[in-house]
């Protein structure tokens, strides 16, 4: 399951994708050679989202080793199994994951949604502009999208605080 977890956790973060769209995922979603998920999102809307290497790296080693070992007849084309080999659900996810985030120092918010707000704020701050968010995410509106801007903005009046002389 370690395996599995950590390429949960690697796509969760790398994607912002949601927890019900990640066990949605069907093996042929995942194109490691592009590096990109294609996610069936909230109102059936459909979306191509990318991820860096970390993320294709634990999703390849856990399609090579763990997911094979629990295949049965019902795992059909589910890309993350359980034990038991059926789709993974949301519930075995969020336990399994807030068990690890819980393991992470400064990590104020536990919670496998706290990857996908993570994911946009980084995005962000790395210079994405916010339409790119917002499709990433898959935001019907801007205005939803918006509110990560806001705790990048608090983020960079705080280092300029702290950095400008005059400030």
């Amino acid at each position: 399951m370690h395996a599995r977890n950590r390429a949960a956790l690697e796509l969760l973060y790398a994607s912002g994708i949601r927890v019900g769209e990640l066990v949605g995922l069907d093996i042929d979603d995942v194109d490691l050679m592009d590096a990109t998920v294609r996610v069936l999102g909230k109102g059936k809307k459909q979306r191509v989202v990318p991820f860096g290497k970390p993320a294709s790296d634990a999703i390849e080693a856990y399609l090579k080793g763990a997911r094979p070992q629990l295949v049965t007849a019902e795992s059909g084309a589910a890309l993350l199994l359980g034990r038991k080999g059926k789709r993974a659900d949301q519930r075995q996810i969020r336990a399994a994951l807030s068990d690890l985030l819980q393991h992470l120092p400064d990590a104020p918010d536990a919670s496998p949604h706290a990857l996908r707000h993570s994911a946009a704020t980084h995005l962000l701050d790395g210079g994405a502009d916010v339409r790119t968010v917002q499709e990433v995410l898959g935001h019907a509106s801007l205005a939803t999208t918006q509110i990560y801007t806001h705790v990048s903005t608090e983020r960079l009046r705080a280092a300029y605080r702290q950095a400008h002389p005059r400030a």
